[in-house]
This record gives C-alpha cells, sequence and structure tokens, in this order.
C-alpha cells in the first residue's frame, strides 16, 4: 500500500468537532489502497474527551508521537483559573470573567503565539520527523490539517527536507476565521500571519477547503487549484439508532456542539417567546435541548426571553450517542456564526443532521454554502440571522407535524454523497494524483 502520514493536533482521545474529519478518513483509507500513518502531540490539551471515537481506528495503525510544550498554564494562572480546568477553544466563555483580563489574554495569544499555541511544537517537529524518516520507510505523501495552523508550518519544513509531495487541508481558514477580527492584532501580527497563510497555500502541492465560498478565498490568496472536499457523516454510526417514527413527549428543538455568543440568535429566543404566549399547546410540549459547552451569555439571552424553563442543557454527550440524541429531537437547529464569512460556513453538524432525517432550521443565510446543502438535500430551511416570522413559520409547520405523528425525511439519494466512505475515496483520488 501506498502510505500517507497525516499530522494533526487533534486525534482520540479527544472529543469535539475537529477530531472527526480525519479519523474517519483514515477509518476507511485502507479500503483505497493507502496505509496511514498519523503524527500526533503526546501531551495534548485537549478541553473535551471522548474514547468513543477509538473505536473507528483501524487495527494496527501506526501513530507517532513526539512532546509539546503548551502555555495554558499560564494563562490560568493569569485568568484565575484551577489546574483541573480545561481552556475552551473558539472564544468561548461558560462563565463571566474580567474583561480587562480576557482582554489582555486574548492581546498576547494573538501577537506572541503566531500562528498559535502550538508554535513551539513546529521547529521540534521538524526536526523529529526527518530524523525519524531519514531511519524508516518515508510517506509517499504528507497531509496537515489546520487549525491549528501550525500543522501545516510542521507539513511544509518536512517537505523542504524530505521532498515529499504535501497536502494542506484546511477544516477552518487562517485569516478568514470567523474569530479573526476578534484577535486584537498589532499590523505586525497581521502581516506575519498573512506571510505564513501565503507560505502555506503557495508551497502545498495541494488545498483542500471543506466549502465552495472558502475554496474561492483561498484561490485568491494564492493557493493553487483548491479542491472541495466535505465533512460527512458515517453510515456506520447510524446502523444502531432506533426508529425513526416514536413520538416523544415534548417537542424538542436541538443544538448539538459549542454554542460561542457569535451564534446566540437571540432573534430565534424571541420568537420561540412569542410563540409560547401565543400558543398554549406549544408551551406544553416545548422543549430546548442544547448538548455541548454553551457561552453565558447564551443563558442570559434565553432568561431575558422568558425561555429557562423550557431548556435541557446536557454538557457533553459521547459521539456513539449522538445519533439518538438526533433522531429523538423533531427540529435540529443550525445556528451560524454571525460573522463575515458567514456565506462559508459549514458546522460539520449538518451533515450527521442530515444522516438523522430531521428537520434543520439552519439560521445565518439564505445563499450561502449551508443554505446550498440544505436545499438540495430538502432537509429543511435556511433563514437569514433577523427573519423572525420565517422562523415562526417554520416552527410552527413542524409543531402541526408533531402533533398529527408524522416526520420529516431528507432526500437520502442525495445525502449519501456526503458519506464519510465515499467523500474517503474522493481524498484517496487526489492523493492517488500527487505519487
Amino acid at each position: 500500500m501506498k502510505k500517507v502520514l497525516i499530522i494533526t493536533y487533534y486525534w482520540p482521545p479527544s472529543g469535539g468537532a475537529g477530531v472527526q474529519r480525519w479519523v474517519k478518513f483514515v477509518k476507511y483509507l485502507r479500503d483505497f489502497g493507502w496505509e496511514p500513518i498519523i503524527y500526533i502531540p503526546e501531551n495534548p490539551h485537549y478541553p473535551i474527551l471522548d474514547k468513543s471515537f477509538e473505536k473507528d481506528l483501524p487495527e494496527n495503525l501506526q501513530i507517532i508521537k513526539h512532546p509539546i510544550w503548551e502555555p495554558y498554564s499560564f494563562y490560568k494562572k493569569f485568568m484565575g483559573m484551577k489546574k483541573e480546568e480545561k481552556v475552551q477553544h473558539g472564544f468561548i466563555q461558560e462563565k463571566k470573567q474580567s474583561s480587562l483580563k480576557q482582554s489582555i489574554s486574548i492581546w498576547i495569544r494573538s501577537n506572541f503565539f503566531i500562528p498559535d499555541a502550538r508554535k513551539f511544537w513546529i521547529k521540534p517537529s521538524i526536526k523529529y520527523l526527518s530524523k525519524y524518516f531519514s531511519q524508516h520507510e518515508k510517506p509517499d505523501v504528507i497531509v496537515s490539517t489546520g487549525p491549528p495552523h501550525s500543522m501545516h508550518l510542521i507539513a511544509m519544513g518536512v517537505k523542504k527536507k524530505l521532498n515529499i509531495p504535501w497536502v494542506a487541508d484546511f477544516r477552518d481558514p487562517w485569516t478568514g476565521i470567523d474569530f479573526y477580527d476578534q484577535l486584537k492584532l498589532t499590523k505586525w501580527a497581521d502581516r506575519k500571519h498573512r506571510r505564513l497563510e501565503r507560505q502555506v497555500l503557495t508551497n502545498a502541492d495541494k488545498v483542500i477547503s471543506v466549502g465552495w465560498n472558502w475554496a474561492k478565498e483561498l484561490n485568491k490568496l494564492g493557493a493553487k487549484k483548491v479542491d472541495v472536499i466535505t465533512n460527512g457523516f458515517d453510515d456506520m454510526d447510524f446502523k444502531s439508532v432506533k426508529t425513526l417514527n416514536v413520538k416523544s413527549d415534548k417537542f424538542s428543538l436541538s443544538h448539538i456542539g459549542s454554542l460561542n455568543k457569535d451564534r446566540n440568535s437571540s432573534v430565534l429566543w424571541s420568537a420561540l417567546s412569542e410563540l409560547v404566549k401565543e400558543n398554549p399547546k406549544f408551551k406544553d410540549r416545548l422543549e430546548i435541548k442544547l448538548v455541548g459547552k454553551v457561552d453565558h451569555y447564551v443563558f442570559e439571552d434565553l432568561d431575558k426571553a422568558g425561555l429557562k424553563e423550557f431548556l435541557n442543557k446536557i454538557d457533553y454527550v459521547p459521539h456513539k450517542e449522538i445519533p439518538n440524541v438526533l433522531r429523538n429531537s423533531d427540529i435540529l437547529l443550525l445556528l451560524l456564526n454571525n460573522t463575515p464569512n458567514i456565506e462559508g460556513i459549514i458546522t460539520g453538524k449538518i451533515f450527521e443532521y442530515l444522516a438523522a432525517q430531521r428537520s434543520i432550521l439552519c439560521i445565518g443565510s439564505g445563499t450561502g454554502d449551508a443554505s446550498k446543502i440544505i436545499k438540495e438535500t430538502n432537509s429543511g430551511t435556511a433563514v437569514d440571522f433577523n427573519d423572525k416570522d420565517q422562523m415562526k413559520e417554520f416552527i410552527l409547520k413542524e409543531f402541526e407535524k408533531y402533533n398529527s405523528g408524522t416526520k420529516s425525511f431528507s432526500d437520502k439519494s442525495e445525502i449519501y454523497k456526503y458519506s464519510r466512505r465515499n467523500l474517503t475515496k474522493k481524498i484517496s483520488e487526489i492523493l492517488n494524483n500527487m505519487v
């Protein structure tokens, strides 16, 4: 078999969205003639742990580990956090913190840790991998996946040392990411980010994006032709899920995954508040289910809207149990970031929402990449951030279906192209073309 070295920060036992894409590719790569070799940190800082992903790893998988130093102990001391507390990624604050301290920490992080807090792993990793593969059989291709974008800088260094073709996989943009404008960057730091980003994009032999709008942006920044391979769902995760047609006691609107300030939809909470006042039956059945890390701003808005009594907050559910949570929901909430790059945002959860065959209410943009997927699969609706009337209309329509005992189904023939196995076939074809 041909061999591919995959450089990634997130790997089991890490939970969350960042780990899933390449764990699932690795699960199926051997079926398409590729033997994966994984390079990961020996002692990473994972804010969420989920051992259920370990079942997806193929037998006798070669995993290479090397120690990493990350500055989180200093951050915790500065912020007054306990040693055992985890630092959340993606600007999620589960409780209120000193705004001054938070601003200072963001400034330090943004201007001294470029491209990210794993920058101290770059040079040691290049040195270690170069030596390792001078003594072992070299892989045919290198793949780096980011963020964190330090992974791309490691791959770029190894490519130059060993002359191996390199694929840079962008699960999220770099300078185009939704929170880039919150980083409080100096002009010098901004220039450095953009210079490193351009180096990665122009030196990689192939660049991959998870969506069409972001692919266009990467092309404009200097990448060679960018291929789109979206995230997806694994059929096997849904094999044991119970029947679709069971009516529960509650009409559940569920959001799975991290819910930060930028994704918080005060208009949705207002719409639900009005429906509760206008419709006693709706009030009697409503459940708002939030599974995952949630910013304190969300709870404040729910409280203002008078919806706290309807909230079912679940801190974390192992990934293997997510399909049952999805299938036992009536509306799946896809709340997108209210940020300038909205048209390109496709959260990974949308594909498992599709596989669950439940109606999706996407709030963000009626014209972006997420909306495109929802329309082509006939799986729900996508509305703009402030379109309260359309939100209420859609929710009431689904409530009527709930009362009549019917469920919504997406177009199964259309969603199959987003299966993990099918997507792995696509990425294996790209790897084949590299050699």
